[in-house]
């Protein structure tokens, strides 16, 4: 028998307490009366945990590196050890009440930002240690989804979050599973660098191959090439934002709404957020037929990436975004994917638009950008061969990707297993 198992026979044998965190603690917001000059790196500003911390990190074990001016007299919330902190909103409801929890005592007060709500014990019912992995798993954020309210961005409902229910081991079980899930996650951390390692050089043989491939030299050495500007490649279409006052253009919308946090992939299948079809109707947005092409022409990720997507959905689009239906009589809309992703860089040099406080191409000369294209079936084969490869180092079915999600998912269903209690019944 595990240690684990061995604690749980002696210490819960007939399951384990559940409670609403409401009755365990006192949930607080974060920095309050603050205006934008106030967040400054000057002698004597204090330390605070910034909402993209609580977003990304599990916990929070070092003294942070945001900066606010906070004065003496102020009443503002200092940060503890066992503190658990909440994402308070987000244009994702699936992003809304992600956790962090401060695993250690900070020499010096340290803050948090007003975009996020601690949850602080009455009482030390948890480890640290523990609530990082609790608040993680997926019991606990389904809850968590549930406290969230809104159409185009969601906030946590602090009196429903109180109602969030959470098993609640003995002290000594806590401590043996965290033991378990840090020696888990270390070996889980080193393997997956492994192969995310492997996982980059293959995308630097792949794009190494596929730019070689498209060279307007390799191309001319197997037949005729003409240069095509961007603007002939088919019909572009441009998007927009329906009103966000009208519930009836987002509530159970089903239609995708591409804009550039979309772009995180080679193909499209779904949106972070949907709109309705009365939105199509009504307002400055185009449904796109599926199969198409978008890119996106305004974002500060065009700073260092040049994102292109195939869409393979009937969708629409913000008004950061070129969508592209190709003439299928001319083109093989597979090849001018590849074309436009391996002339990327040179497509920001010769389009970007200089100044501005937002990274933008400019549209114009966009469509003037010129690719190398060669006969229709030779398209097709180039197509093929990088459809082969690309599908080895990016798609989430085969290969080392898949791979990492496996591994990923063995790990989350361990850690599940671990943090699942029967319900000890009311006495």
């Amino acid at each position: 028998m595990s240690r684990l198992a061995e604690l749980i026979a002696e210490l819960c044998p007939d399951g384990v307490e559940y409670r609403a965190i409401g009755e365990m603690g006192s949930l607080f917001g974060g920095l309050s009366g603050k205006t934008k000059s106030d967040f400054t790196e000057v002698d004597g500003a204090c330390p605070f945990v910034t909402y993209k911390e609580v977003y990304s990190l599990l916990e929070i074990n070092q003294i942070p590196q945001g900066r606010v001016l906070v004065s003496s007299r102020e009443k503002q919330l200092v940060l503890q050890r066992g503190d658990v902190l909440f994402t308070g909103s987000s244009e994702n409801a699936d992003e809304v009440g992600l956790t962090a929890v401060v695993t250690v005592g900070f020499s010096e007060p340290v803050y948090l930002n007003s975009f996020s709500i601690c949850l602080r014990w009455y009482e030390h019912a948890f480890e640290p240690g523990y609530t990082k992995y609790l608040f993680a798993s997926p019991s606990v954020r389904a809850q968590i989804r549930r406290c969230a309210n809104g159409v185009t961005r969601f906030n946590l409902s602090k009196k429903r979050l109180e109602g969030v229910r959470v098993p609640v081991p003995p002290l000594e079980v806590q401590r043996e599973i965290v033991r378990i899930l840090d020696q888990f996650t270390t070996l889980e951390a080193e393997l997956e660098a492994e192969l995310e390692a492997e996982l980059e050089a293959r995308r630097v043989q792949y794009e190494y191959y596929r730019n070689h491939l498209l060279s307007y030299d390799s191309l001319a050495a197997r037949g005729l090439v003409s240069w095509i500007p961007l603007r002939e490649l088919g019909v572009w279409s441009g998007g927009g934002t329906p009103s966000k006052s009208r519930a009836d253009y987002w509530d159970e919308g089903n239609i995708p709404w591409i804009t550039p946090k979309d772009m995180r992939s080679s193909k499209i299948q779904n949106s972070m957020m949907n709109v309705t079809d009365r939105a199509v109707r009504e307002s400055n947005v185009k449904l796109i037929e599926a199969p198409s092409i978008a890119l996106v022409v305004r974002s500060s990720i065009l700073q260092h990436t040049f994102p292109v997507a195939q869409i393979n959905v009937d969708a629409t689009f913000n008004q950061d975004m070129k969508a592209l239906v190709v003439d299928s009589d001319r083109f093989e809309r597979r090849y001018i994917y590849y074309a436009l992703s391996a002339n990327g860089q040179e497509i920001l040099r010769q389009t970007s638009k200089q100044g501005g406080s937002v990274n933008s191409l400019v549209v114009p000369r966009l469509m003037d950008f010129e690719i190398p294209v060669p006969a229709l079936d030779e398209q097709q084969r180039i197509a093929d061969l990088l459809d082969r490869f690309d599908a080895l180092v990016n798609d989430i079915s085969s290969g080392l990707p898949a791979e990492i999600a496996a591994r990923r998912a063995q790990y989350e269903h361990y850690r599940d297993r671990l943090l699942s209690f029967p319900e000890k019944k009311a006495e």
